[in-house]
């Protein structure tokens, strides 16, 4: 395939992928629903958190930026924080413990009942993240999963967004698009 041809298949698949968000009624009324809930916990003094692997991590990043920096309006900052940005603690624990338990002992240290920790994984499977959501429920933190075809993310967390496919790259800007929505 050519370099221009390439280039016209990749915009494509990514209005089909964003398309399919689009027509699904069941996507916009879950977005109201999680933007309720994250506006109640802000509303009572909770703090939401992220997490994820590799690109995830990345997008994780940028969507606590959103809330805690300027997005369309000067509002007041927003207790928001993504879970793998102290490489020393990351580090440190994936070596003493495992890396499965990055995101599990940070929420067990950190987390309140009342907060929420928002997962974002393209196979929906990463260990360290079911982990911290297992956290979560023990401890009364809700869970909000940004996933490629649901995985045991999609299966237990509070609330699943589910983009329906397998390409990495498709999955991860419907995720960023998604949290903009959230973040407003």
């Amino acid at each position: 395939m050519d370099n221009q041809r390439l280039i016209e298949t990749r915009m494509q698949e990514h209005l089909q992928s964003i398309s399919l968000l689009q027509v699904n009624k069941q996507i916009s009324e879950l977005l109201s629903r999680i933007s309720t809930a994250i506006i109640n916990c802000f509303q009572n003094g909770g703090k939401v958190y992220f997490c994820g692997n590799g690109g995830s991590a990345a997008d994780a990043q940028h969507l606590a930026a959103e809330f805690s920096g300027r997005f369309y309006i000067d509002r007041q900052e927003l207790p928001a924080e993504a879970l793998h940005c102290n490489t020393s603690y990351l580090t440190a624990v994936a070596n003493d413990y495992s890396y499965d338990a990055i995101y599990s002992r940070l929420m067990a240290g950190m987390g309140r009942k009342g907060d929420m920790l928002i997962g974002i994984s393209t196979s929906g499977n990463s260990k360290n993240i079911i982990n911290a959501f297992d956290v979560c429920k023990e401890k009364g933190i809700a869970t909000i999963a940004f996933t490629g075809n649901g995985g045991t993310m999609g299966d237990i967390a509070d609330y699943s967004l589910i983009v329906l496919s397998n390409d990495t790259p498709r999955i991860q800007e419907a995720h960023i698009m998604l949290g903009h929505i959230i973040v407003k």
